[in-house]
């Protein structure tokens, strides 16, 4: 049975948008060793399904695809976000912390 996994990606850091942060992806886990090229040196291997990703709206989505194909999958929830709501206004308070 093929292993997969279902996650939502995460933004990266060359981003500053939240772009393709809310969709889920189903991944299929390296079947198969990488090695080297021995003439380029570049990594290959002989599992394509390593460079399949499907996308899907939601979670429920996901898993019924999964399961559909008979597919066994492991879920990766995605870390909460910590907002610190700030003002402009809040650098000029009296009693700001001063460093």
């Amino acid at each position: 049975m093929q292993m997969v996994r279902l996650y939502k990606p995460a933004k990266t850091a060359m981003q500053s948008g939240r772009a393709r942060t809310k969709e889920w992806v189903l991944e299929f886990e390296p079947g198969a060793r990488s090695f080297a090229d021995p003439l380029m040196g570049w990594i290959s291997g002989t599992d394509t399904k390593t460079q399949v990703k499907l996308f899907f709206e939601t979670e429920e989505e996901a898993k019924a695809f999964a399961e559909r194909h008979g597919l066994s999958f492991t879920v990766e929830r995605p870390q909460e976000r910590n907002l610190k709501i700030k003002s402009y206004a809040d650098n000029f308070r009296p009693d700001r912390l001063r460093s």
